[in-house]
């Protein structure tokens, strides 16, 4: 196989080509592992399955289903159409579709969500738009979370 062109290259100044590179290999330093974050950049377009990503931020255009993702950041460029289930979404672009946030939805200004929309929290600055089936998200999370808070208010 022919070297890759980063392999051709000496470092500078003595240090290693990568950080942390060296020091994993010999196993003297701790390894990195890098978040698992996704970005759909402006004037690209995917579509498909997305799954097991903390963060997905979607700058051009997605029609996919997501799951086991933490977090959706859609830009103001930014499309999703599909369904989503995820602890936190910020929208400042466009979402349609069957949309389930177990924490968090907040729409921007520039946001807009369609079709079917469940939430545990929901903050909509003025101008972002919400429309379609929308419904108080009462996954087992959520109920597990409100007997806590109601457990600790009554001093149980």
């Amino acid at each position: 196989m022919p070297p890759r062109p980063a392999d051709l290259l000496p470092p500078r100044n003595g240090a290693p080509a990568s950080p942390g590179t060296e020091e994993a290999a010999a196993g003297t330093g701790p390894l990195r592992t890098e978040p698992r974050h996704l970005l759909v950049g402006r004037g690209v377009s995917l579509s498909g399955e997305i799954t097991t990503c903390e963060r997905l931020t979607v700058e051009g255009n997605v029609e996919a289903n997501l799951h086991e993702c933490r977090d959706i950041d859609i830009a103001e460029s930014g499309l999703f159409k599909g369904s989503a289930t995820i602890d936190n979404a910020e929208i400042r672009g466009r979402f349609e579709g069957e949309l389930t946030v177990r924490k968090r939805l907040l729409i921007r200004a520039s946001g807009h969500v369609a079709g079917k929309i469940a939430y545990a929290e929901i903050e909509i600055e003025n101008g972002g738009n919400i429309s379609g089936q929308i419904a108080l998200y009462t996954g087992e999370e959520a109920i597990a979370e409100q007997r806590r808070i109601r457990r600790a208010a009554s001093g149980d």
